[in-house]
C-alpha cells in the first residue's frame, strides 16, 4: 500500500482518507500537526494516487488490512487511526481487525459501521457520481452546506476524477454505503472521537449521536460550527488542533 509518511514522533497514526480524496487529502492539516509529537502514515487506497492502477478490491475490509501492513512495515505494534468520511468506517474496521493494536480512533464527519440510510433513488444517483462530474460536484456542495464557492467544489470533484479510476469509486461506494459489520464495531471499547462539521449536510450532527454515540462506549462528540463535510480544508489549523489534543491529552 503505497503512502506518505510525515514527522517522527511517539505518537503514532495511520490517516485514512476518503472517498473524494486520496492521501494529499490531510495536507492542510498537516500545518498543524507537530512532527515532533507524531509520526503519521498517509496511505493511498487501492485506485487512488499512488496505488491508481491497482486491480483491488476495492472495499472497507481491503483498506484496513492494507492499513496494518503500512504500519507493520514501519515496526508499529500500536497506532491509532483518523479516518474521514468512508476513512472513518475503514478506521472502524481496522479497529476491528486489530483491537489489541489501535489505541485510538478519530473519525472526522464519518460513516457508521451500519448501511448508510440511503433511499433507492439517492442510491442510484450517488451510484451515478463514477462517470459523472456534475454529481460528484453536486455531492460535494450538499454535504457542504451550498455555501461555498461552486469553484471549490467542481475543483474537488475534478481531481477526484484524476486520482480515482471510475471503478474503484463505484467499488468503494458499495462498501462504504453497504458494507454492515455494526454488532462487532459496536463491541469495540477503543477510544473514540468523533468530528463532524456544523454544515455537513451528508453527515450531520444527529446521525453520529444515533450511530457513533448510541454504539460506542467509548465515543465523545466534538461539532466544528464552522465547518461542513471537508474540515482539512475549509479549517484545517482548527481540525489539526483538535486531533492533536485527542492523539496526546498530554
Amino acid at each position: 500500500m503505497s503512502h506518505i509518511t510525515y514527522g517522527s514522533g511517539p505518537h503514532r497514526a495511520v490517516l485514512l482518507h476518503g472517498w473524494f480524496g486520496d492521501a494529499q487529502c490531510f495536507k492542510p492539516m498537516l500545518q498543524g500537526i507537530d512532527p515532533d509529537r507524531f509520526a503519521c502514515a498517509i496511505p493511498d487506497f487501492r485506485g487512488y494516487g499512488s496505488a491508481k492502477g491497482s486491480t483491488g478490491p476495492f472495499n472497507m475490509a481491503t483498506v484496513a488490512a492494507d492499513a496494518i501492513a503500512v504500519c507493520d512495515s514501519l515496526g508499529w505494534a500500536q497506532f491509532s487511526v483518523v479516518g474521514h468520511s468512508m476513512g472513518g468506517k475503514a478506521a472502524l474496521r481496522t479497529a476491528t481487525l486489530a483491537p489489541d493494536r489501535v489505541q485510538r480512533i478519530c473519525a472526522i464527519t464519518p460513516v457508521w459501521a451500519g448501511k448508510a440510510p440511503l433511499d433507492a433513488d439517492t442510491l442510484e444517483f450517488f451510484r451515478s457520481a463514477a462517470e459523472h462530474l456534475d454529481a460528484r460536484q453536486a455531492i460535494i456542495n450538499t454535504s457542504t452546506g451550498g455555501r461555498l464557492p461552486s469553484y471549490w467544489s467542481k475543483s474537488v470533484a475534478t481531481f477526484s476524477m484524476t486520482t480515482c479510476s471510475a471503478r474503484a469509486f463505484a467499488g468503494y461506494f458499495e462498501s462504504w454505503a453497504l458494507d454492515d459489520f455494526d454488532r462487532e464495531a459496536a463491541a469495540l471499547t477503543t477510544e473514540t472521537l468523533v468530528v463532524t462539521g456544523g454544515h455537513d449536510l451528508g453527515i450531520p450532527e444527529q446521525f453520529v449521536r444515533e450511530t457513533w454515540l448510541k454504539r460506542l462506549s467509548n465515543a465523545r462528540l466534538t461539532v466544528l460550527p464552522e465547518s461542513g463535510h471537508y474540515p482539512m480544508d475549509e479549517c484545517p489549523l482548527i481540525l489539526a488542533g483538535t486531533v492533536s489534543a485527542f492523539l496526546d491529552p498530554s
